[in-house]
């Protein structure tokens, strides 16, 4: 693989465009040649149906060349561009049965007659594309107004911190889904949570927003990470008993929540069975932040109860903590191989948390060949070290074993 080129993403609006940008510019190479041959073949196929009648015999016809023309048109381009293809293979037909001295005869009225047919049912497919895909656009910007009214991007800086956040979802146009993310400066310092909600669609949807709403509130007023957690739990006991049918029983989240104190160069993580985060320092160096003790996801507390207990690591200047749903680290290639992001990103360095997500992105489509199952939450978070100059060295994301991919 060469070397990482960053897209420069200054606003929350503009992520998820960039993401989708970047999708649709590695999958729009493949498909160039294939547009430009859609835009002339149905010129290509009334022209094959003039050739085709000069070139046989009377009793052979053309009018299922000149039928087709219209009807390739019509779900790829506008009413007009249909309409002229229409009027183009009627007037050819006509020509063709005078060319032929045919046109006083029964079979070629007929044919005349079924490609004007034809190029009516063009149009009414036609039109019936253009509303679908108009509601299809509507949907889609709807889509993107709920999830960045659920899932805001955070702030580019937050307490000092360098804060990049990134959703990509697993199939392509698709904004809506189950992972979370949130940080927010409060009195304690910085506080975070990444999470997946179980479930897809409104129902997930609307449980991260019981947890985002729950934790909003909980970061600023509890005093400890562990109690910002046993506020999660409740939220989601009383979603859990709000709900009817199966969900009322087993909906849960796992997630990670951590604290950054201000004046210390420390983190303190609860990971309630979530991916560990993992911790890529100045010199390259990468490390999971694995929990002292393993503990269920929130929302089950009914199945066993004990106290959270958030665990401390040292967070020197110039590191940067990488969380990220199970998206992420259980992303497959081919052969059935996992994502494995500390092994993908030791010794890597990134100018800043916006890089390190767009190589990090670019790597796993590269490793799943385009093929997530799974939606994939992402959030870095750096802390600059003092005189660290703006922009790094970009050291690429390679596979294992230094084989760059092609």
């Amino acid at each position: 693989m060469g070397a990482v080129r960053s897209a420069a993403v200054d606003r929350p609006g503009r992520r998820a465009q960039v993401g989708r940008a970047a999708a649709g510019g590695a999958a729009g190479g493949p498909y160039r040649g294939a547009r430009r041959f859609l835009r002339v073949l149905p010129s290509l196929v009334i022209l094959g149906g003039v050739v085709f009648d000069l070139s046989t015999p009377p009793t052979y016809t053309a009018a299922p060349l000149l039928s087709a023309a219209p009807l390739i048109a019509a779900p790829f381009f506008s009413t007009v561009i249909t309409l002229a293809t229409g009027i183009a293979a009627v007037l050819v037909s006509v020509g063709l049965h005078l060319y032929n001295g045919t046109v006083a005869q029964i079979p070629a009225l007929t044919e005349t007659l079924t490609v004007l047919t034809v190029s009516g049912l063009a149009l009414l497919i036609n039109r019936v594309v253009r509303k679908s895909g108009e509601r299809l656009a509507s949907a889609r910007v709807i889509a993107e107004a709920a999830q960045r009214a659920v899932l805001p991007a955070p702030a580019g800086r937050i307490g000092g911190l360098q804060i990049a956040a990134r959703y990509e979802a697993a199939q392509a146009d698709a904004f809506i889904g189950g992972d979370l993310f949130a940080v927010q400066d409060t009195p304690h310092g910085v506080r975070l949570v990444v999470g997946d909600v179980r479930g897809k669609g409104l129902d997930a949807v609307e449980a991260v927003a019981v947890v985002l709403g729950a934790f909003r509130e909980a970061a600023e007023q509890e005093a400890t990470l562990e109690g910002v957690a046993a506020r999660l739990e409740r939220a989601l006991a009383r979603e859990g008993t709000r709900r009817d049918g199966l969900d009322a029983f087993e909906g849960f989240t796992t997630a990670v929540l951590a604290e950054i104190p201000g004046g210390d160069r420390v983190v303190r993580v609860v990971n309630r069975g979530h991916p560990e985060p993992l911790l890529l320092r100045a010199n390259g160096g990468a490390e999971l932040l694995r929990p002292s003790e393993a503990a269920l996801p929130l929302g089950m507390g009914e199945l066993a109860v004990w106290p959270d207990r958030a665990d401390e690591a040292a967070y020197p200047p110039g590191s940067t903590l990488l969380f990220y749903t199970d998206g992420l680290s259980e992303a497959r290639d081919a052969g059935g191989v996992f994502y494995d992001p500390r092994e993908r990103l030791a010794g890597r360095l990134f100018p800043g948390p916006e890089e390190l997500l767009d190589a990090l992105v670019a790597d796993v489509r590269r490793h799943t060949g385009g093929g997530a199952t799974d939606d994939m939450a992402l959030l870095a978070v750096s802390r600059p070290a003092v005189g660290q100059p703006e922009r790094r060295r970009t050291m690429p994301v390679v596979p294992p074993g230094g084989r760059r991919a092609r």
